[in-house]
């Protein structure tokens, strides 16, 4: 029975990962039907990312109060609406409009669920979650690439991808009873630190939040590697037309290696958790990223430019989930989810970093992205260390 709800939350991180790549593989045909510039794709991921930032914020209240099966429903419904209306959409002020629920959802559903896996579920599945999300995030160019091509336009990718968040949302409504019966017998947790097992049900003030040590590093470490993932995410396949000359359907379907390598990559790091700590998994990650950046860079070759993207997404694949996974031990099981709806915000406040780069693209030119994604990269990797040593004492 309880296998079910395990296979739930799998399709739940499959719905998370389904809208995100929408946008960036989209966008170069959007704007020129609606004739908008390039940089205005910045307006659209602002807008998304307030959304988010906003439900992240109130996670830790809501999921206490409704309990994470609820508010995982309600957030993936408030996605698939979001996506529904954005497939009718003819002008750009309705994408802008639309994107307010379709950020409030995204926000709701990703911090209540990665809380909820921390909490109770091992480090290998937290990266299997992470792999779904992938799975979700490189399919959805494949079916805005589908069509585009001639199977009713980008409105009608947008209508597919609608459809299969609805029948997700309603696979998780009908499966409430279950997450109410596992949180209550705590039937998937794994030992923390002593007195860490069972959460306290009290909220904690974002003003205490920010005050435990090494909660700030950590934010910063997250702001950071979503500024690297949401830019490579959304510039990618602009990025390829301009620089190795692709056609834009082909630059759509390009653009999925990179959610294709973050797929591949937490597969194999779901094994790699049996033999290495999150820790050591999450330093790898960064040199594989480091690696990767340097491919893309290379001028001249679409397959250096293919292969880095491939290898920029692997090593991105152990960063996002390690960090999550290991939080309850950090902080605190009974500060997780109020720490993780944290690390949620600045994890998408840190995606409106990628709309920064529209502006320098919309100035110069999308062939800087590689630059700016590195500077990225090295505060990642400082804050990652800062957050380390600031809580060695603890883990």
């Amino acid at each position: 029975m309880f296998g079910l709800l395990v296979a739930i939350i799998y399709l739940s991180f499959v719905s998370l990962g389904l809208p995100d790549s929408l946008l960036g593989s989209a966008w170069p045909v959007i704007s020129a039907q609606f004739g908008s510039p390039v940089g205005y794709a910045s307006i659209l991921s602002v807008i998304i990312g307030a959304g988010t930032i906003v439900s992240s914020l109130l996670s830790d209240r809501l999921t206490k109060k409704f309990g994470t099966g609820l508010v995982t429903a309600v957030s993936v419904a408030m996605t698939a609406v979001a996506l529904l209306l954005y497939s009718f959409a003819t002008q750009f002020w309705m994408l802008a409009l639309f994107a307010v629920p379709y950020g409030l959802g995204a926000g709701g559903v990703d911090a209540a669920l990665n809380n909820y896996v921390a909490l109770h579920l091992k480090s290998r599945h937290m990266s299997w979650l992470h792999c779904m999300w992938g799975v979700g995030a490189s399919i959805s160019p494949y079916i805005m690439s589908y069509a585009i091509s001639g199977a009713g336009g980008w409105s009608r990718g947008y209508l597919i991808v609608s459809i299969i968040q609805m029948v997700l949302s309603a696979a998780i409504f009908i499966s409430l009873p279950l997450w109410k019966k596992a949180e209550k017998l705590n039937i998937y947790s794994e030992p923390r630190a002593e007195g860490d097992k069972k959460p306290r049900a009290a909220t904690v003030k974002l003003v205490d939040i920010v005050k435990i040590r090494g909660a700030v590093a950590c934010f910063l470490c997250f702001f950071c590697y979503c500024a690297l993932e949401q830019t490579t995410m959304l510039w990618a396949s602009s990025y390829m037309i301009v620089h190795n000359g692709m056609t834009e359907e082909m630059a759509a379907m390009f653009g999925s290696l990179f959610f294709i390598g973050i797929t591949v990559g937490r597969g194999l790091n779901g094994f790699l958790t049996f033999k290495f700590s999150d820790r050591a998994l999450i330093r790898a990650g960064y040199v594989l990223i480091a690696v990767g950046v340097a491919l893309v860079a290379l001028p001249f070759s679409d397959v250096l430019t293919i292969i880095g993207f491939i290898v920029t997404g692997l090593g991105c694949a152990p960063v996002y989930p390690g960090i999550i996974h290991s939080t309850p031990a950090l902080f605190g099981a009974e500060k997780s989810q109020a720490i993780i709806g944290m690390q949620m915000a600045f994890a998408y406040l840190g995606g409106l970093a990628s709309p920064l780069f529209g502006a320098i693209a919309q100035a110069t030119s999308t062939v800087y992205m590689p630059v700016y994604i590195a500077v990225f990269l090295a505060i990642m990797i400082a804050m990652h260390e800062l957050m380390v040593w600031q809580t060695k004492k603890r883990a």
